[in-house]
């Protein structure tokens, strides 16, 4: 992405980085941890997503000389001996330690964990941020409409054109087959991303044909007989079909739209039905049109509503569909067509729509899924942790923001019945917990929240992923460790199996159970002490 370079930043990133300098300490080794502390949408869990657009960040991280001339000109006091220390500066020095792309995460614990010299990672935070904050929100927006319209049934994604930009429309083309959409409207999306791209008409293709007078090729290519591969004529015939069926008090504009539409697609008829009357008009061209299809070879595939009451509608379709067939058909052709709904569609439409029952097989969802328009950020905070081999930790009136310091260490424990259990962090030098042998497990900060756990499996969450120093030897090579893979269907898969491998109470929409999120005993006792030491005693008089 062009538009990701060292100056996507905050001022005050470019402004503290120049004080390190300026002191001597912007080599000082530091480390930092990326996390949320609350997660979005009222439930309990958040989808990681973003770390392949880190990687690339960190891999090609350079200023250029119009950077550098831009910077000079912003900052005319400062030194230059600083901006030719920005002029070779690179991540070379940097390490990356991550989730895995599609994972499960939780409040508190560290997605990302960056360890490397003061004034380096501190001119990262800000992008980090951008490239984790979107995609993570887009991704479990995602993943919560996919869980609320159920496995069977097929999700696109409709929201460029309400998307906050380009890159925020391509983002979440992007994240949103992460999070379980099937396909996206979004031709670049699909171009850049190998995601399957779906799209037919709209209502103004339908609302440009006044009538039949408007067809100037009244042909189709047969698919089926002697006739096959040759034109034959096709307008009078679904006119002959219409009559016959008793359907001529339809509209005929939208006869006509239909019929060019399926001139140009015989094999892929999906018509937009609602323009002018779903039951009275759009239904009965679909089918006349289909009918005539169907004798010549070609299987119509469905219909698309996009206003009103999309359950009763789609009963309603899928019962005309039915019936057809079983008195005109005498044979499947229209009763499992593809219903189609559209139509400012959000989770709660979707979980409403399955309590009262419908025959939608499609959803095409936009504004509420690329907007996240429940919540439009998910607040993620970059914050040191240990500065040479110190740890730090930021203190605050509410409590809820307090830091929890040091190099950590996050491993997944799970129960007899392979769930998660819990997540737990331990400070970096301790030994790694094991299955089989029961640990003491405490909450970050209440005292009276402990419990002894005996895991049937650990799994470790935070894994290297990007060691600037690969490169020293070898100048061309991208950072990123070699065990490493980064791909849409691995973090697609990883998104669909950890969100299937959580219990039930954690992932549903009214009043989910918190997930826990340990610390180790050495880790708590350590919070306690650095807290006291560096929290203010209070004077009374």
């Amino acid at each position: 992405n062009s538009l990701v370079t060292p100056l996507l930043t905050d001022m005050y990133q470019i402004s503290m980085s120049y004080a390190y300098w300026k002191s001597g300490r912007h080599n000082d080794p530091s480390v930092f941890d990326l996390f949320f502390r609350t997660p979005p949408f009222g439930g309990e869990f958040c989808i990681f997503a973003g770390l392949d657009e880190v990687l690339k960040f960190l891999s090609s991280y350079k200023f250029s000389e119009c950077d550098l001339a831009y910077l000079q000109s912003t900052m005319p006091r400062c030194e230059a001996a600083f901006f030719d220390w920005l002029r070779v500066l690179d991540c070379s020095e940097v390490k990356l330690y991550a989730m895995e792309s599609g994972s499960v995460v939780f409040p508190r614990e560290p997605l990302l964990r960056v360890e490397g010299p003061l004034a380096i990672v501190q001119l990262l935070e800000t992008t980090l941020l951008n490239l984790i904050n979107f995609p993570s929100l887009i991704t479990t927006n995602a993943a919560r409409m996919r869980s609320a319209a159920g496995a069977g049934k097929t999700l696109l994604e409709f929201g460029l054109r309400r998307a906050q930009g380009p890159d925020g429309g391509l983002t979440a083309s992007k994240y949103s087959y992460v999070g379980g959409f099937n396909g996206t409207s979004n031709v670049l999306a699909g171009k850049l991303f190998d995601i399957t791209v779906k799209g037919t008409h709209a209502h103004s293709f339908v609302m440009s044909y006044t009538g039949l007078q408007d067809i100037r090729d009244t042909s189709i290519i047969s698919n089926t007989g002697e006739t096959k591969g040759q034109a034959v004529e096709f307008v009078q015939r679904v006119l002959d079909k219409r009559a016959e069926l008793g359907y001529t008090r339809s509209n005929e504009g939208e006869l006509a739209a239909f019929i060019a539409y399926a001139q140009s697609f015989p094999a892929g008829f999906l018509a937009l039905v609602d323009t002018y009357d779903i039951l009275k008009s759009g239904i009965k061209n679909f089918i006349a049109v289909g009918v005539v299809l169907h004798e010549l070879g070609y299987k119509p595939i469905g219909v698309r509503i996009d206003s009103g009451d999309l359950a009763y509608f789609s009963r309603q379709i899928r019962k005309e569909f039915r019936l057809f067939d079983q008195e005109v058909m005498k044979e499947k052709v229209f009763s499992e067509a593809n219903i189609v709904a559209s139509n400012d569609i959000n989770e709660k439409v979707l979980l409403a729509l399955a309590v009262e029952g419908n025959e939608i097989d499609t959803f095409g969802i936009g504004t509420h899924l690329v907007t996240c328009q429940s919540q439009p950020a998910l607040g993620c905070v970059f914050k040191l942790v240990e500065i040479n081999q110190q740890p730090r930790i930021k203190l605050s009136q509410d409590i809820g923001k307090m830091v929890i310091p040091g190099k950590k260490i996050v491993y997944r424990l799970y129960g007899q019945d392979s769930k998660p259990l819990l997540d737990l962090m331990t400070l970096a030098h301790e030994p790694a917990p094991v299955a089989g042998e029961r640990i003491l497990v405490r909450h970050p900060i209440n005292p009276q929240m402990r419990a002894y756990v005996e895991p049937t499996s650990v799994k470790p969450l935070l894994n290297l992923v990007f060691d600037g120093s690969l490169r020293g030897s070898n100048p061309g090579h991208s950072g990123i460790v070699p065990e490493h893979v980064e791909s849409l269907e691995l973090a697609r898969a990883l998104c669909i199996t950890e969100l299937a491998s959580l219990r039930s109470d954690h992932t549903r929409v009214l009043n989910p159970t918190p997930y826990k999120i340990s610390v180790s005993e050495s880790l708590y006792d350590f919070i306690q002490k650095l807290w006291l030491s560096e929290a203010p005693i209070a004077d009374l008089k």
